[in-house]
C-alpha cells in the first residue's frame, strides 16, 4: 500500500529481470521496422524524384499512402490481437512487411510504388497494435513506463537508420534492410512467451504461471501477482462493441482518442515525412540529410531520457514539458517563415529553423512521442486491450493521413507560417486537456488503473 501511495516501489537489479528485458528488446525490433517505415520517405523520396520516377503530387500520396495501410492494420490487429494472441500478431507482421518491401524494390512503376508503402503501412498498423500491449502485459508495474517507452525508441531508432542508411544507400538498398528488419523481429519473438495476462484471459493458467516465472526469474515471488492478474478478469472473455458505452471502458477509450488525436496534430508527422523538403527550403540545399540525421539522432537520445524520466516524473510532468516546448518551436518556425516570405532580415537566420526542428523534436520525444502509446496500453481491461487499442491506433493513423496528405493544401491556403502556427493552437489547447484530463499512472499496477477508471479509489491518480 506505501508503494501505491508514494509512487513506484524500488525497482528490481537488472538480473532478477533479464529475461524481462530481453522480451522487451525482441518486440522492440518490431518498432524499429515501423519507424523504419515511417523515416524510409525523408531519403527516398528526393532520389526517387531525381530519377523522375515520382512528381510532387505522387511523392505526396507516396508520403501518405502508408497512413491508409496503418488505418487497416491496426483494425485487422484488433481482432489478432484478441484471438490470436499478442506474440503472433507481432510474429506475422513480418509477412505484409516483405510483400510491401518487396513491391518497392523490384519495380520502379508508380502504382507499385504505391501499392508497396500501402502494404508496409497495412505491416505498420499491425505491428504497432501488439508491440505496446506487449510490452505493457509483461512489464512489472514499477518498471512499465521504461519499458513501455521502448515503442517511441525502437521508432526513434529505426527512422534514424532510414536516414543515416539514406546518405550512402539509394531507394533500392533501403527497401532491402527494411525488408529484414521485421524478419529478424519474428525470428526473437518465436523464443519469447505469450504475456501472462493474455493466457490467463485464454484459460491457460499453468502457461501463463511458465511465463511469469520466465519474465520474472525462476526463483521469483509471483503467486500474488499472478493471484492479481486472475482476479482482474470475469467469466467473460472479451468485450462487445456494445459495451464500449460503458463508463469504465468509454473514458479511456476517450482519453485514448484525444491523446492520439492531439499528438497527430502536433505536426510530427509532417515533421518526419518532410525533414529534407523542410530544412532545403529553410536554406540547407547541400546539407539537408545531414540535418535529418542530426534530427533524428537527437530523437533517439530524448527518447532515451523520456525512458528514465517517465517512472520518475510522471506521464503528466512530461506531457506538459512536451506541449510547452513544442508549441515555442512551431511559433518560432512559423515566425520564421512569415520573416522568409516578406524578405525582411533573414540572410542569417537559415540557422532558425534546424535549431527550431531540434527543440520540436527534442519535446515530442519528451513526452507526445511516447506518452500516448503508453497510457493507451495502461488504461484498458486486458479483456478490451486489443479491440480498444487498435481503435485508438487506427484513429491516430487517420489523423496522420488527414495532416501528412493536406499539408501542401494547407500551406496553399496559409502560408507556411500559418500551416506552423496552426499546429501550435493545437499544442496550446493540449495544455489544457492535459491539466484537466489526464490521469497520473506511474506506479501503478494496470489492475488498479482498471479500478480507477470504473470508479473506485486509487490514491495520488491525478497527482502531478
Amino acid at each position: 500500500m506505501e508503494a501505491l501511495l508514494n509512487g513506484s516501489p524500488k525497482q528490481k537489479s537488472f538480473s532478477t529481470t533479464r529475461n524481462l528485458w530481453i522480451a522487451t528488446g525482441c518486440v522492440c525490433i518490431g518498432a524499429i521496422s515501423v519507424g523504419f517505415v515511417l523515416g524510409y520517405s525523408s531519403p527516398a523520396i528526393p532520389q526517387l524524384q531525381k530519377q523522375a520516377l515520382l512528381t510532387d503530387e505522387q511523392a505526396s500520396w507516396f508520403g501518405s499512402l502508408i497512413t491508409i495501410g496503418a488505418l487497416f492494420g491496426s483494425l485487422i490487429a484488433g481482432w489478432t490481437v484478441d484471438k490470436l494472441g499478442r506474440k503472433i500478431t507481432a510474429i506475422i507482421s513480418v509477412i505484409p512487411f516483405i510483400i510491401g518491401w518487396w513491391m518497392i524494390y523490384a519495380t520502379n512503376k508508380v502504382l507499385y510504388f504505391y501499392t508497396g508503402r500501402f502494404v508496409t503501412g497495412l505491416a505498420t498498423g499491425h505491428m504497432l497494435a501488439a508491440v505496446p500491449v506487449y510490452i505493457a502485459e509483461v512489464s512489472t508495474k514499477d518498471l512499465r513506463g521504461m519499458l513501455g517507452t521502448g515503442t517511441q525508441l525502437g521508432i526513434t531508432i529505426g527512422i534514424l537508420l532510414a536516414y543515416s542508411l539514406g546518405m550512402v544507400l539509394d531507394w533500392r538498398g533501403l527497401a532491402i534492410v527494411g525488408l529484414l528488419l521485421p524478419c529478424l523481429c519474428a525470428i526473437c519473438m518465436y523464443f519469447m512467451p505469450e504475456t501472462p495476462r493474455y493466457l490467463i484471459m485464454k484459460g491457460k493458467k499453468p502457461e501463463a504461471l511458465k511465463a511469469l516465472y520466465f519474465l520474472r526469474g525462476k526463483n521469483a515471488d509471483v503467486e500474488d501477482e499472478f493471484r492479481d492478474i486472475a482476479n482482474s478478469f470475469d467469466s467473460s472473455s472479451g468485450i462487445s462493441c456494445s459495451e464500449m458505452t460503458k463508463p469504465e471502458l468509454f473514458a479511456p477509450l476517450k482519453l485514448s482518442l484525444l491523446l492520439m488525436f492531439f499528438q497527430q496534430f502536433s505536426g510530427i508527422n509532417v515533421i518526419m515525412f518532410y525533414t529534407v523538403s523542410i530544412l532545403q527550403d529553410s536554406g540547407f540545399k547541400d546539407t539537408g540529410e545531414l540535418g535529418t540525421v542530426i534530427i533524428g539522432a537527437v530523437q533517439v537520445v530524448m527518447s532515451i531520457v523520456a525512458s528514465v524520466m517517465m517512472d520518475r516524473a510522471g506521464r503528466r510532468v512530461l506531457l506538459l514539458t512536451s506541449s510547452i516546448s513544442m508549441g515555442l518551436a512551431c511559433g518560432t518556425l512559423g515566425w520564421y517563415y512569415y520573416q522568409t516570405a516578406s524578405a525582411v532580415g533573414v540572410n542569417n537566420l537559415t540557422w532558425l529553423a534546424l535549431v527550431s526542428l531540434i527543440i520540436y523534436i527534442t519535446g515530442f520525444s519528451l513526452g507526445w512521442g511516447p506518452v500516448p502509446m503508453l497510457m493507451t496500453s495502461e488504461v484498458f481491461p486486458s479483456q478490451a486491450r486489443g479491440m480498444t487499442n487498435a481503435l485508438a491506433i487506427g484513429f491516430n493513423w487517420t489523423c496522420a493521413f488527414i495532416i501528412t496528405k493536406e499539408f501542401h493544401t494547407l500551406q496553399t491556403i496559409i502560408g507556411k507560417a500559418g500551416s506552423f502556427w496552426f499546429f501550435q493552437f493545437w499544442l496550446l489547447l493540449s495544455i489544457v486537456f492535459i491539466l484537466k484530463m489526464v490521469p497520473e499512472t506511474k506506479g501503478k499496477s494496470l489492475e488498479d488503473i482498471e479500478l480507477y477508471f470504473m470508479g473506485r479509489v486509487m490514491h495520488n491518480v491525478r497527482g502531478v
